[in-house]
């Protein structure tokens, strides 16, 4: 693991500690440090066809991350913060489909695959509609792009090189639960330790995209 890596692993699990034990205001001023050691290890990576591709993604995340600091000063950093992620959502699902491939063959359980995120999809949204109030288009906007990214993830699993492909979408698995937690916890009912769990799948989801597509184009 690089340095930077175990900087990153470091801050997080100092992080993830801090809120676990209630201590969310130190917490705070830590989360701006997180990701810049990932998008550090990708800047300083060797280049590849899609790298600029996982930094933007990166870096909105990150832009996403700062401004949802805020979120509780009014509903417009939520929707900005929204608006952030939308765009590192559709960065990834064009990622994935210009990440380099093994086969170009899809594959018969692709289409369970794309059952499967169709059903979360509209669980999701018939679950949270009825709270959603003048926020129901950007959701499912942001619902539907999510769920794109890792239909493309799944899609990669069966045409990219292993094992790094099941990195990749168990990132993406993450990633979504991640969104969900706090969807789930802001527009239909509080859950416990709901920062922790968010941020916990959140950090995991961004360090094993990121790992995984790193590795999926290391050059031999």
């Amino acid at each position: 693991m690089s340095n930077y890596l175990k900087i990153f692993a470091g801050i997080s699990v100092f992080y993830l500690v801090l809120l676990f034990i209630g201590q969310d205001e130190i917490a705070w001023y830590l989360k701006p440090f997180l990701l810049p050691f990932l998008i550090l290890e990708t800047y300083s990576s060797e280049n590849f066809k899609t790298k600029n591709l996982l930094l933007s993604a990166l870096i909105f995340s990150w832009i996403g991350d700062i401004i949802l600091m805020f979120a509780d000063k009014g509903e417009l950093y939520f929707i900005f913060g929204l608006v952030s992620f939308l765009i590192a959502h559709i960065i990834f699902i064009v990622l994935f489909i210009k990440q380099e491939k093994e086969t170009t063959t899809t594959n018969k359980l692709f289409w369970i695959g794309l059952i499967i995120v169709g059903i979360y999809l509209l669980g999701m949204l018939f679950l949270l509609f009825p709270s959603l109030g003048d926020l129901k288009i950007p959701v499912t906007v942001y619902a539907v792009t999510i769920s794109t990214m890792l239909l493309m993830a799944v899609k990669g699993y069966f045409n990219w090189s292993k094992p790094y492909n099941q990195t990749v979408l168990l990132g993406a698995l993450i990633f979504v639960s991640s969104d969900s937690i706090l969807a789930i916890n802001k527009f239909h009912s509080e859950l416990p330790k709901s920062g922790f769990l968010i941020m916990t799948t959140y950090i995991v989801a961004q360090f094993l995209i990121t790992k995984g597509i790193l590795n999926l184009n290391k050059k031999n």
